[in-house]
């Protein structure tokens, strides 16, 4: 119902969106000329009609409103599902779904293979007697593929059989369109019906068990089908002249002797032959006029069963795109754009379930947050050297066991945060370890990265000498260097960092030595001649010009850090977005990968937002002059 009642508000929104942009833009005076930046400024009118598209494509596709509005839909569709599944058998072998009957294609591919035989032969050194020998039980193949098209040849009781296939067809056929089929309802069935979980409420995609007056039938009328398709597979060409050829053929191709030593060749061309054999005595071609009554069974029961869907054909067509549901041997499953499209309803309950700090996923919280001692952090950061400096001995214990501190002693504990404190609240999980991975790489790439862009963009001497290096290993793709960065730092999060620090790095020295580089002359000679010192024009001119550049490279490098620690965490970790996901993808759970995916989405998104708007606040001067 939700889903259903979001996408008739995402419908309104789109549509909304569109009329006011457009009588926005017929009423909408500017004095700014086309071209001029502050004509992209605002908008969010087209911002929530992008939205409100990806969200209706995604709702739509992944069955997710066909599965709110048509909730039954599924269930009757599976049951259409076990019907086409059970009539298969039957129909593939009629130019039903095909152009050609199964055995016109087995007569085409036999014949185009016992030609191919006979050029081989002629290819291979036989002597005479040996090739007249082979030729003759080639072409008797030929002759026995040609008998079993021949009505006189089968047995008379053949067409019999088939006749009896097309009465117990049409006769279901004459059921399925009669009130009241299938009979009285099986309370027992109809409450274990009942009692199944709804569509996609279970990882059963579509419980099999028909809850609808109108799945019975199909349901029924598939096992029925079934016992009439198991009786047409077992009719088999099989005539007393047809097997006397085949015999025939077997005993002479078995107990050919080659007079020459081509025993090699001899053996190939005999097991070619038996191959061919063996599918000429499955007996699966025959006459085509006695198998017309069955053909015209099935478009006539092909015809009813689509008049008893009526409107869940426009259903499964309109609602279901991109795919359709087919029947298993336990349940129905969706495919095509179904499947591998999770839903969105499905997606927000698993990212709920994970977003669970005492479910999680691999026993770690997406995100929350843990208690940690003051103590602790300030151990970290300050280095247990400081406690050396201290004069005199640490303390240690007497011969009665009992420890006397002392100055030296109090300094260690406290540089090593053996000491009790208070406790605050620090950010936890996957999430959050990802998040601080990109940030440090990025941070890093930042401070050398921009001093040493600058410095390219200024000195002839540098631009020469760390250019080629740069350039050396800025085209090699991140995951190139991941199996060798991981393996010399290890899967501790200092590799990663470090990989990240790496594609920061060349993206933020070409970003600042571009802007260096782009400064106007104009300017450059304007602070000269105000006597500005190279210091002063290093920040007040080359820095702030160069600022849009540099903060476009961030920008970029963030991206790119994002792609490149899913592939690293992927490789080799513990905790993060990447590892949920290469989890997820060994354990094949779309929805999870998905929402992985999602989630790296929305983190960049954010970064990107507030990347926009340090740019708006930091450079206004962008685009004016």
């Amino acid at each position: 119902m939700i889903v259903g009642i979001l996408f008739i508000v995402l419908i309104a929104l789109l549509i909304g969106s569109i009329v006011y942009g457009r009588r926005l833009i017929r009423t909408e005076k500017t004095d700014a000329v086309f071209g001029n930046p502050s004509r992209a400024l605002g908008g969010w009118h087209w911002i929530i009609a992008g939205v409100s598209t990806i969200l209706l494509v995604w709702f739509y596709f992944s069955w997710d409103a066909a599965r709110s509005y048509f909730p039954l839909a599924g269930n009757e569709l599976c049951q259409v599902a076990k019907l086409n599944r059970a009539i298969n058998p039957i129909r593939s072998a009629f130019p039903l779904d095909d152009r050609l009957l199964s055995g016109t294609k087995l007569l085409q591919r036999d014949y185009a293979q016992i030609t191919s035989l006979e050029k081989q032969l002629a290819q291979i050194d036989f002597n005479d007697a040996d090739r007249v020998e082979l030729q003759s039980i080639i072409s008797a193949m030929r002759d026995a593929l040609a008998a079993q098209s021949n009505p006189q040849m089968s047995e008379p009781s053949l067409a019999g059989r088939f006749d009896d296939i097309a009465v117990r067809i049409r006769q279901l056929t004459i059921d399925m369109s009669t009130d009241g089929y299938p009979g009285a309802v099986d309370e027992a069935e109809n409450a274990k019906a009942q009692a199944q979980p709804a569509w996609g409420e279970t990882s059963v995609e579509l419980p099999p068990l028909s809850r609808t007056e109108r799945g019975r039938v199909f349901d029924a009328a598939s096992r029925m089908l079934v016992e009439i398709s198991d009786d047409f597979v077992a009719i088999r060409n099989d005539g007393a002249t047809i097997t006397a050829q085949l015999e025939a053929i077997k005993t002479r191709y078995k107990n050919f002797q080659s007079t020459d030593n081509n025993d090699a060749q001899r053996k190939q061309l005999l097991k070619q032959i038996d191959r061919i054999y063996k599918r000429i005595d499955d007996g699966r071609i025959f006459p085509p006029q006695m198998t017309y009554t069955v053909e015209q069974a099935l478009i006539a029961l092909d015809h009813e069963q689509k008049r008893l869907q009526g409107s869940l054909r426009y259903i499964n067509a309109l609602a279901m795109p991109g795919g359709e549901i087919l029947a298993g041997n336990r349940a129905c499953s969706e495919q095509g754009s179904g499947r591998w499209l999770p839903k969105p309803s499905d997606t927000l309950r698993t990212f709920v379930r994970l977003a669970d700090p005492d479910v999680g996923y691999k026993g770690i919280p997406l995100l929350w947050y843990k208690m940690k001692p003051v103590s602790e952090m300030l151990g970290f950061l300050l280095p247990d050297w400081l406690a050396d400096l201290i004069p005199g001995e640490y303390p240690r214990h007497d011969v009665a066991g009992n420890i006397s501190n002392n100055f030296k002693g109090a300094v260690y504990n406290v540089v090593t945060g053996n000491y009790a404190s208070p406790s605050l609240p620090i950010p936890t999980g996957h999430i959050w370890d990802s998040i601080l991975r990109v940030l440090a790489g990025l941070f890093f790439g930042i401070i050398l990265g921009v001093p040493l862009g600058l410095f390219m963009g200024l000195s002839r001497f540098a631009k020469g000498y760390f250019d080629p290096l740069i350039e050396l290993y800025r085209p090699i793709p991140p995951l190139a260097w991941a199996p060798l960065v991981l393996t010399i730092f290890g899967i501790q999060d200092d590799g990663k960092i470090f990989l990240l620090f790496m594609v920061a790095f060349a993206i933020m020295v070409i970003s600042a030595r571009t802007g260096a580089t782009g400064t106007q002359l104009s300017k450059i000679h304007a602070a000269h001649s105000l006597g500005a010192s190279k210091k002063q024009i290093v920040w007040q001119v080359i820095l702030p010009n160069s600022l849009p550049e540099i903060l476009t490279g961030i920008r970029i490098a963030i991206g790119v850090c994002w792609g490149t620690l899913v592939a690293a965490e992927m490789l080799a970790g513990t905790t993060g977005i990447g590892f949920v996901e290469n989890v997820a993808r060994k354990q094949s759970d779309y929805e999870i990968i998905w929402m992985t995916i999602l989630l790296l989405g929305l983190l960049g998104l954010m970064f990107d937002l507030v990347m926009r708007r340090i740019i708006h606040r930091s450079i206004p001067w962008r685009g004016k002059g």
